[in-house]
């Protein structure tokens, strides 16, 4: 029986795990996560070097990932990944997330999770010559939807002006959102009928408030949308109300989408059983990785929910998204940031990705298939 040969060598060992601190020189008061980032590498001796990425607080990841141990069950991850096989990713998940279950088991120390998990399934990938997504069993998609995400516009006109703008560059679904929604109730319906305006009859609208109301007032607010033709309507509660999540999604007959703030699959099933969502947000970056959001996916699955990533940072996080996108059957559309502004994600990896006719294509390098731009994160790391 002929017995495939691959180049990897199962006495690969990692060497090394960092976290690199990015920042461009101006940060402004707004709702933009890429003007910082964390980007995780993890090295090994056989020369591969995974790449992860966080987004969540900086020296908060930092910290968690580079920090000493401390006890057994409180410890710096990287410190625990040394000597470690790579491809043992679901081994090593749990050891990260059992060797910090005093301090960890939501929040930070999962989003730092997620960027060594992605970097360890990037190494997985460059050494077996294979794109994650086939990794993960995936194959269901040749290109995958994705929709335009924006902030709104300082003004109703503004934010009309930006969606005509989305529509001619061949986008078929747009969302807005954050400030100023949440300042009126004239100006929360102005920005919708303005954003519709823009977007004309046939694009789909989704709309992110930002957190920004109580149940009742987003059931108002709901059913005012509801005559724009809003796709869904999403984060208009704090992001632990579930049983207000549970009163308005009964309520209204728009989807409502949340999960961006959730990490590890617990806090999904608390969000999807007891909030009732319509649509469930995962961001790569801050799940738990790969390991943990095909979990997520299946739990999503067998609720009846489709799932789509979140994702206002670099191309390496819509990168992954895409993979993992591809690797279930529930992928709804991806995340894309059509934001005009300069931040990082232009800069900071080698590979610029592009919609076409509102489409993204699937990876098909090995691993993530993305690389850094190692003159850029010179120029911007910080730490």
């Amino acid at each position: 029986m002929a017995i495939l040969q691959t180049p990897y060598d199962n006495r690969m060992k990692i060497t090394k795990v960092e976290a690199l601190y990015l920042r461009q020189p101006e940060v402004k008061d707004q709702c933009d996560s890429g003007q910082d980032a964390v980007i995780v590498r993890v090295e090994t001796d056989a020369g591969i070097t995974g790449l992860g990425e966080v987004d969540s607080a900086p020296l908060a990841v930092k910290g968690a990932i580079e920090g000493p141990y401390s006890h057994s069950i409180t410890s710096g991850l990287g410190e625990l990944l040394i000597g470690e096989d790579p491809f043992e990713t679901e081994y090593l998940w749990h050891k990260m997330y059992k060797a910090n279950s005093y301090c960890g088991r939501r929040g930070i120390l999962i989003h730092a999770i997620s960027g060594i998990d992605l970097a360890l399934w990037d190494i997985k990938g460059k050494a077996l010559g294979l794109p994650v997504w086939k990794l993960l069993g995936g194959g269901f998609h040749k290109k995958i939807r994705c929709y335009a995400s924006n902030l709104f516009g300082a003004t109703p006109g503004r934010t009309e002006e930006i969606g005509r703008r989305l529509v001619d560059e061949g986008f078929g679904a747009v969302k807005f959102g954050w400030h100023p929604m949440g300042e009126s109730r004239e100006l929360d319906e102005a920005l919708v009928r303005a954003a519709r305006r823009g977007l004309g009859a046939g694009p789909d609208l989704m709309i992110d408030a930002g957190l920004v109301w109580d149940a009742k007032t987003a059931l108002q607010r709901a059913n005012a949308f509801a005559a724009e033709d809003v796709f869904w309507l999403e984060e208009p509660l704090r992001a632990d109300d579930y049983a207000g999540y549970r009163k308005l999604a009964g309520a209204t007959p728009l989807r409502i989408a949340a999960g961006e703030h959730e990490s590890e699959r617990q806090s999904f099933v608390q969000l999807m059983d007891e909030g009732q969502v319509d649509v469930v947000q995962v961001d790569l970056t801050r799940c738990g990785g790969f390991t943990e959001a095909m979990k997520i996916a299946a739990l999503a699955y067998d609720r009846g929910l489709p799932v789509a990533n979140h994702g206002f940072s670099t191309y390496l996080n819509v990168t992954a998204a895409l993979h993992w996108l591809n690797a279930i059957p529930n992928g709804l559309i991806c995340e894309f940031v059509a934001e005009e502004s300069t931040n990082l994600r232009e800069q900071i990896t080698r590979q610029k990705l592009r919609a076409v006719d509102g489409y993204l294509a699937i990876p098909e390098a090995p691993g993530l298939g993305i690389d850094l731009d190692e003159d850029a994160v010179s120029r911007l790391r910080i730490l």
